[in-house]
Formats: structure tokens, C-alpha cells, sequence
């Protein structure tokens, strides 16, 4: 997995997770969907990667 992919799966996972948490604290279920919907988008561009990164070797 390149690096760069790597660290934005990382970043966005982890917004997600902070948004999630602030959502469920504040009782707000739009930010606590809009959290779990970044965790997603960072799992799938993770495992983007790791299909390129099978293909590879």
C-alpha cells in the first residue's frame, strides 16, 4: 500500500471516529452518521489498496 493511500485511510478513519464519538456526546444522530459514513469511506479506500497491493506482487 503507498504510503500517502495508507495515511489518508488512517485520517479518515479516524475523523470519522472523532465525529462519531462528538455525535453520540451531543446526541446529534446526523454527525454520528456522518462519522460512521467517513470510517467507511477510509475502510474501503484501505482495502483498495490492499487488492492493488495483491495484484502487485
Amino acid at each position: 500500500m503507498s504510503g500517502t493511500e495508507k495515511t489518508k485511510a488512517h485520517a479518515e478513519q479516524a475523523k470519522g471516529k472523532a465525529k462519531e464519538a462528538m455525535g453520540r456526546m451531543a446526541g446529534n444522530d446526523r454527525m454520528t452518521a456522518e462519522g460512521h459514513a467517513d470510517q467507511a469511506k477510509g475502510n474501503a479506500r484501505r482495502t483498495k489498496e490492499d487488492i492493488k497491493d495483491t495484484f502487485r506482487h
